[in-house]
């Protein structure tokens, strides 16, 4: 089974989020289920050079969307057992960062062109195009109109993939007909029209045979009014082709037995572990204490992800005995807010402003206890991964954390973090105080991380439920007639 990853970012290659790392090792994984997955995704101006150097040019040529006739490159590579594709342009991402430009619209709305004609020259015909995020959202749609009788793309099916319903790509309708050349009976809503703005991410959720998201509760909760983000309409619409399935993490990249990045490495001793924390606290400054819990946080600074929580019982928080180290960056307001609890309380509080990849994995492996309160939250990785570096996840119970995370039950013992349903601040501080005070009792807290470590966090299972959505559609194609054009 051919299968053409669509996204806009994979790791190694580039990152902003949680996108790249599915999009990385999600197909290492399918691969290995003999399916042959490859990535297509733009040539940005901040992928290393020891990895652009590896890329051979395939084919140039000329992309034609709206009144332009763009340039084109189409550049290969083999990086850890995947094929890679890249699509160059120079004045489209030939830049720093990702995205966040003016003309982010006319950007992505080349990039789907380019994907749809840059598989003329890739020597490979997919089944299945499985497309991420609001970026490549017009694939499908493009799919299932211009390109739909385009013997480039014979029987072709496609899968779009929600990673975070919030971000829409909206712009304006004007814009995008121009852009895409669609008529107006293309943008209503039923189509490709939001309230009164062209939808791209619409383009995946009208046009794609088969839509899936990041764990079974996001599927559910995207349904309502609530988490649906306006779309909850459509998707209940659609709920018979939607599907969720949990990220898993690449096991391989973040096992705390072989990562160089540990001052010590361990796998269940909890006495190694510490020294990882007693370190951990010697570079951020905070008083050394093999003892004392330490709660780790590594997220964006963004309301997402809970902070409004955080900040209204952090000064009570940290009158407890109790560290906390919070890496990541964000909105100025929760930025300032732990630079300020860092000042006041400097042996208890430590940030590290930004992003590192070392760092994370330091706080991941010396914390005991991984804070996330999100407002709501698709998957998220992170609690995977502090889960597998035997650290106790505290969250709120949506979207993926439900899924991951079961609280701790003190009468029969299972569990392997905690967890509390309400966006209440003290109903989170109330919840990390449970934890602090298993915590103090040492074979319960033996317990819990050793409840985490039995679980299997890799893409394996996760795999398995791609795969069968794949086979699925490829069982239902019908060999004697292309997809009909809609109009």
């Amino acid at each position: 089974m051919n299968i053409l990853f669509a996204t806009s970012e994979a790791v190694p290659l580039a990152k902003t989020g949680g996108l790249a790392d599915v999009a990385g090792a999600l197909p290492k994984a399918l691969n290995a289920r003999g399916a042959d997955v490859r990535i297509v995704l733009p040539k940005y101006e901040e992928i290393p050079d020891s990895y652009l150097q590896e890329f051979r040019l395939l084919a140039e040529f000329q992309v034609s969307f709206g009144w332009r006739n763009q340039y084109c490159g189409l550049l290969a590579a083999r990086i850890d057992g995947v094929t890679y594709y890249l699509i160059d342009n120079e004045y489209y991402f030939r830049r720093s960062g990702l995205y966040g430009y003016d003309d982010d619209a006319e950007r992505f709305v080349f990039f789907c062109f380019a994907v749809m004609e840059a598989v003329r020259y890739m020597g490979f015909h997919p089944n299945i195009v499985h497309c991420h995020d609001w970026q490549t959202g017009l694939i499908p749609f493009l799919l299932r109109t211009r390109y739909a009788f385009d013997p480039a793309w014979a029987y072709t099916k496609s899968v779009f993939t929600i990673h975070n319903l919030k971000y829409q790509g909206l712009f304006g309708m004007d814009l995008m007909k121009e852009l895409t050349g669609a008529g107006d009976d293309m943008f209503v809503p039923d189509k490709l029209e939001y309230h009164g703005a062209a939808s791209c991410m619409k383009g995946g959720l009208v046009f794609a045979d088969k839509l899936t998201t990041v764990s079974g509760t996001y599927a559910m909760e995207i349904q309502s009014p609530y988490y649906g983000e306006g779309l909850d309409d459509l998707l209940r619409y659609r709920s018979g082709d939607l599907v969720g399935i949990v990220n898993g993490i690449d096991t391989e990249s973040f096992d705390p037995m072989n990562d160089p990045e540990l001052h010590t490495p361990y796998r269940n001793s909890l006495s190694r572990k510490r020294k990882n924390k007693t370190e951990l606290q010697k570079e951020m400054g905070l008083r050394e204490s093999a003892d004392t819990p330490l709660i780790g946080i590594v997220s964006r600074l963004v309301e997402q992800k809970g902070f409004d929580l955080i900040a209204a019982t952090l000064d009570e928080l940290l009158q407890e005995d109790v560290q906390l180290v919070v890496l990541g960056a964000g909105e100025w307001r929760y930025e300032e807010l732990f630079r300020s609890a860092a000042a006041r309380y400097p042996e208890k509080a430590a940030l590290w402003l930004g992003y590192s990849d070392r760092m994370a994995r330091r706080i991941y492996a010396g914390s005991d206890m991984f804070a996330m309160p999100s407002k709501f939250e698709p998957c998220g990785l992170s609690q995977l991964i502090s889960l597998r570096y035997r650290t106790v996840p505290i969250v709120r119970e949506t979207g993926g954390l439900r899924d991951t995370v079961q609280a701790y039950n003190e009468y029969t013992g299972e569990g392997n973090g905690f967890s509390f349903s309400n966006y209440n601040a003290h109903e989170y501080l109330d919840t990390v105080r449970k934890a602090l005070a298993a915590y103090g009792r040492e074979e319960v807290w033996k317990r819990i991380v050793e409840n985490g470590a039995r679980a299997d966090y890799s893409w394996s299972s996760s795999a398995k439920a791609y795969m069968d959505v794949y086979s699925q559609l490829s069982a239902d194609r019908k060999e004697s007639e292309p997809w009909p054009v809609i109009s």
